[in-house]
């Protein structure tokens, strides 16, 4: 009789594994290190938009591209490389950021005027109609919600965009409060972190599904960051 060497794990016999070699667990180190990535994003848009004058439209671009080629770095990888796949969440900052200012305020570099736009409140719900249409999406694909066990190509794109758009829409939600609902960035900042409070309370004190809580904590710590900054600068 022949002796047959054992079969060789596959990645998709253990999906798990695979994952956790491109994606983070989702822990307080998680959260620290996404709201700096996106404060650094939020302030270089700012500063390349509305400081240097180069405008929304043309900043919404290149960084579109910027974060298109990271992203396909990050998913062309074959473990998880903690460098790329921050400068991945950083660019979706970046580009929201951008995107949203585009979408609110127009073409040009204004800082907070939305003539040319279509305003902070309907910039808010289109991406957050937009936002909804992808989990629909995602969730006919079959792909897991689960961000620390997806493990196909299709469930990472998924992924991507839907934290792309989610950082678009805190921007734009952070604006809202700030400017649309006239709390200013000081108050905005204690209605957001209230609401952060409770979705903390409700993931260890409540059965409401850990994924639908991430993805609402994921929009609002977007805006939470620069609502603190506005409050720190006295606006």
């Amino acid at each position: 009789m022949t002796a047959t060497a054992p079969p060789q794990p596959s990645v998709t016999a253990h999906p798990a594994r695979y994952v956790m070699r491109k994606l983070p667990h989702i822990t307080a180190l998680f959260w620290a290190l996404k709201i700096i990535a996106v404060t650094l994003g939020e302030t270089a848009s700012d500063q390349f938009a509305i400081e240097l004058k180069i405008g929304y439209a043309t900043c919404a671009v290149a960084f579109f591209v910027f974060f298109f080629t990271v992203a396909c770095l990050q998913m062309r990888a074959k473990r998880f490389h903690p460098s790329l796949f921050w400068t991945v969440i950083f660019s979706t900052s970046i580009v929201g950021t951008s995107i949203s200012d585009l979408m609110d305020r127009g073409i040009g570099h204004s800082g907070t005027v939305t003539q040319n736009g279509i305003g902070y409140g309907p910039g808010a719900i289109i991406l957050t109609s937009i936002l909804v249409v992808i989990f629909l999406v995602w969730w006919r694909t079959g792909q897991t919600y689960d961000v620390e066990k997806i493990a196909t190509r299709k469930g990472e794109a998924l992924y991507w965009i839907a934290i792309l758009v989610s950082n678009t829409l805190g921007t734009a939600s952070g604006d809202w409060l700030a400017h649309g609902t006239g709390l200013g960035f000081r108050n905005a900042f204690f209605v957001i972190a209230g609401i952060m409070l409770l979705l903390l309370a409700a993931h260890y004190l409540t059965s409401i599904n850990s994924m639908v809580l991430f993805w609402l904590a994921f929009v609002l710590t977007r805006p939470l960051r620069s609502s603190r900054q506005g409050a720190g600068c006295g606006a």
